[in-house]
């Protein structure tokens, strides 16, 4: 082979070898936009689909309240909606109302999905021979819906009379165990007064609700008259919200004020107990 032959030889070697850097570094780079794409493909999928309720820290949705009213068709008493509206409004709160149309199962299972900082439940609420306090919702109870967590008691049928009750006239009722298990998302440090029947007839409910992320639960020791508990509902808003005293005092004025029901002798109380200590500010930071 002569000279010019191993020139030309050698450019050939020369360029195949910069063609085969040139396709490494080219797939190199493929490689690592790939990377890029699916790496941010990744991060944004999961912001996009992080629960709603990690939002809920903020300071703004301390200043959400949900009135639930169950009670609203069978015991209405707008004059009590309207004074607890108000009283919320003044302290800066924007109150959203929920009728009794609309308390189902699937209210129940995303109400924590709304960050709400405080939660009135004026609904009916039965033990009725459960472990635990149920929650009624207005929607007809049925063996077929909700399969599953009807087979595992954590919706039952809760009725407002034992004669509705032997009529088959019930609706789904929720339990400790649906909040625990079937709502979706936490409360953020969430005030959950249960002014209802029996709502602190045993700490189960408060437990769950509590273990969910609430700060505290206050409730009724046994049965309670509508228009007791919306008497005390009122007075405790007022120590409570405008006065800022401390849970403990605020409960402690509120039975100065309307004493046990007249009818049940059922006492105002809450849970946890530590959390008596505390005011509002301190539970919204």
């Amino acid at each position: 082979m002569n000279t010019k032959e191993k020139r030309l030889r050698t450019r050939a070697q020369i360029r195949a070898l910069k063609n085969r850097e040139r396709r490494i570094a080219t797939a190199i780079f493929l490689v690592f936009i790939l990377l890029i794409v699916i790496f941010s493909s990744y991060f944004t999928y999961n912001f996009l689909n992080q629960p709603q309720n990690q939002t809920t820290n903020s300071s703004s949705s301390q200043l959400k309240v949900a009135i639930v009213d169950h009670l609203s068709l069978t015991m209405p008493n707008q004059t009590f909606i309207q004074t607890a509206t108000n009283t919320l409004k003044q302290e800066g709160y924007t109150v959203d109302y929920y009728p009794s149309e609309n308390i189902t199962v699937e209210f129940y299972r995303n109400l924590p999905t709304h960050g709400y900082g405080l939660i009135i439940l004026r609904v009916h609420s039965t033990t009725g021979g459960y472990p635990c306090v149920a929650l009624f919702t207005s929607e007809p109870y049925s063996k077929s819906k909700y399969l599953y967590e009807v087979l595992t008691d954590k919706v039952v049928p809760v009725a407002y009379s034992p004669e509705d009750a032997d009529r088959g006239e019930c609706y789904f009722g929720i339990t400790q165990s649906f909040v625990e298990s079937s709502m979706k998302g936490r409360f953020a440090n969430t005030i959950v007064i249960m002014i209802g029947c029996e709502g602190l007839n045993n700490t189960r409910m408060a437990r769950a609700f509590v273990q969910k992320g609430a700060k505290v639960y206050i409730g009724w020791s046994a049965s309670v008259s509508a228009s007791h508990t919306d008497t005390a509902t009122t007075q405790l808003l007022q120590h409570f919200l405008i006065e800022k005293l401390t849970l403990k005092q605020s409960v402690q004025e509120t039975f100065k004020e309307v004493g046990f029901d007249p009818a049940y002798k059922s006492l105002l109380i809450y849970y946890p107990l530590e959390v008596g200590e505390q005011t509002i500010e301190n539970i919204k930071k």
